[in-house]
């Protein structure tokens, strides 16, 4: 009797500039058969060092979170797609896990989610919101689509979605600079999304931040992680006063 043949995967990833950490992505990749990387530009190296991995490079300039995700998944060649960012590893037990679901999936079964553990500020963050930030990241090849914008952007999958237990591992900032750079670039997107808003709009924010605060550091317990819990939670108080208070800034006459 003939052994049915092992379905096969690919590895999605979209990168720009990220030299200094793709590295510890693509040593984690090694179980795949295939690493599609498509870059919207690097200066500092990405492109060389993903080859260097054995990395499959594309360029492709810069459409969109979302549009970029899709052209990188469209560009693969296997039966399944693990996407993945460049600030994330695949943990050796979800590996494993992601062989042995392939081996027998079921016809309708079209997707797989898994959680995702972050590390930032020298520990792994289990608390506050952040754990276990459950992602929909390996689709059956055709059968799913990246949808939405810059901050909301996620996989669609057409048919069952089933879970998987072990985690992606994210190593989410750089540090707090990188951390505000991001809550910078992204309260900018909101508000130019949102458009402009009235004075009301920042004591609105106010209340909502304190509120995000509450959320993250004492409902969701974000002061078992010590120090990073509350930085954690002041920052994302802060993402959320900004986006308001940006929000209101484009509705203020011009000079």
């Amino acid at each position: 009797m003939m052994q049915e043949k092992r379905p096969t995967l690919s590895i999605a990833v979209i990168t720009k500039n990220e030299a200094d950490r793709i590295g510890r992505l693509l040593s984690s990749t090694s179980f795949a058969d295939e690493v599609v990387v498509v870059d919207s530009g690097s200066t500092d190296g990405t492109q060389q060092r993903c080859i260097d991995h054995g990395a499959r490079v594309i360029f492709n300039p810069w459409p969109g979170y979302a549009a970029q995700k899709q052209f990188a998944m469209e560009q693969t060649s296997s039966d399944w797609i693990l996407n993945l960012d460049a600030d994330e590893v695949v943990s050796g037990p979800l590996a494993e896990e992601i062989l042995s679901r392939l081996d027998t999936p079921a016809p309708d079964v079209n997707g797989f989610s898994m959680p995702r553990l972050s590390r930032y500020l020298g520990r792994w963050i289990k608390h506050g919101g952040w754990y276990p930030d459950r992602k929909i990241r390996l689709v059956r090849k055709g059968r799913s689509e990246w949808k939405g914008d810059g901050l909301h952007e996620k996989l669609v999958v057409k048919g069952k979605v089933q879970p998987l237990s072990d985690p992606i591992l994210h190593y989410v900032y750089r540090g707090i600079s990188d951390q505000l750079t991001t809550i910078d670039k992204f309260s900018g997107l909101y508000a130019r999304e949102r458009g402009p808003a009235g004075g009301g709009f920042v004591l609105i924010g106010m209340l909502h931040a304190a509120g995000k605060f509450l959320e993250c550091y004492v409902w969701k317990l974000g002061f078992l992680d010590g120090l990073a819990g509350l930085v954690i939670a002041m920052n994302s108080a802060w993402y959320v006063f900004l986006k308001h208070s940006k929000a209101w800034e484009l509705g203020l006459p011009g000079e």
